[in-house]
């Protein structure tokens, strides 16, 4: 059966016209005029829209009379696809993450070529999926067991030290502290007023752990009900000032550290977040498949929404898939403001 749904066809039209490698076997473009169906990154001309139907895979297009395209060969995209989430199950249900050679066998492809296939299809090599599986689980153990021991182990990390080597400089406080809700960390604060809204920023000895506007430290005191919250200093105002002049000028300061942490998709979706150039906007589905997982446009608005250093982390430029500007934690008016900035600051 061809997919009916408005929404889903636009977001399918766009993937189709900008070739995009990331959304091979999701779907399947048929076209009327030739009678074969293709993959979305097909390098073939484009068709006419009119001559244009989508299938959710190449069985339902050829039960409808499609045959396959001879040049992007779509039915091999449905195989890679099944050897990306086989590798995947076994990654996740192994104690130790198998080697490459290993996961190649299960698939049945050489170790290069499936290296690549992975990494099309997810964003990270099968290494860099394992270990960034495992920092996951160790956050989330850390959330939820008394002896960090303990929490390292059942993320399956085989000795503390490895998971010590791993995240070193990643969860921007020691691994006690983030399972104890900041407990024996200094966060200073401000809150200043800005052109936009009063504004609170926050930063550890690392970087800024939390921006927002219209808020107060008591948005710190349940993020980290056990730190130390101290209002900001001298030494904290040359930081920032740099933070007030960002928001100000939306776009510059990416120099400015941050202390920030998510699961690894989290992570994925803010660095690609700060990918997109000022004044410019993208899709939530352009974010999820930037970020390795094209059907997870769902948990990449999630991962939007729980980014908390708005601004230096620019959420406000994930719009709607018809260009509206969707949802904003602090209001639709400061998101249209900075976008108004930056696109005045890029002309």
């Amino acid at each position: 059966m061809k997919i009916e749904d408005p929404k889903a066809i636009a977001g399918m039209l766009e993937a189709f016209e900008a070739r995009d490698r990331s959304q091979d076997g999701r779907f399947v473009v048929a076209v009327r005029s030739t009678g074969i169906y293709c993959r979305p990154s097909c390098p073939a001309r484009r068709p006419r829209p009119e001559n244009i139907e989508f299938f959710a895979d190449a069985g339902e297009a050829a039960e409808a009379g499609y045959r396959a395209c001879l040049r992007c060969k779509p039915d091999q995209a449905a195989r890679d696809e099944q050897a990306v989430k086989a590798a995947i199950a076994a990654i996740r249900n192994s104690e130790t993450p198998p080697g490459l050679d290993r996961l190649a066998a299960l698939t049945g492809y050489s170790p290069a070529h499936f290296q690549r296939v992975f990494k099309r299809a997810i964003g990270l090599s099968p290494a860099s999926y394992a270990r960034a599986l495992r920092e996951e689980r160790a956050r989330d153990a850390l959330s939820n067991e008394d002896r960090v021991a303990d929490a390292i182990y059942e993320a399956g990390f085989e000795a503390p030290s490895r998971f010590y080597d791993s995240m070193k400089g990643r969860l921007g406080m020691a691994p006690s502290a983030w399972a104890k809700g900041g407990e024996g960390v200094t966060i200073s604060w401000a809150v200043v007023e800005t052109s936009l809204a009063p504004m609170l920023v926050a930063a550890t000895d690392r970087g800024v752990c939390r921006l927002s506007f219209n808020e107060g430290p008591e948005a710190l005191a349940e993020r980290f009900p056990n730190a130390e919250l101290a209002a900001g200093g001298k030494d904290f105002s040359a930081l920032l000032a740099k933070v007030v002049a960002a928001v100000e000028a939306p776009g510059s300061g990416k120099d400015i550290p941050l202390d920030v942490r998510g699961t690894a998709f989290q992570e994925a979706v803010w660095r690609q977040l700060r990918e997109i150039p000022p004044g410019e906007t993208r899709s939530y589905a352009e974010i999820a498949a930037a970020a390795g997982r094209p059907s997870a446009v769902r948990a990449a608005g999630s991962a939007n929404g729980a980014n908390n250093v708005a601004v230096l982390i620019p959420c406000h430029r994930v719009v709607r898939a018809d260009g509206s500007l969707g949802g904003y934690a602090y209001g639709e008016t400061i998101k249209r403001e900075l976008l108004a900035r930056e696109r005045a600051g890029k002309a």
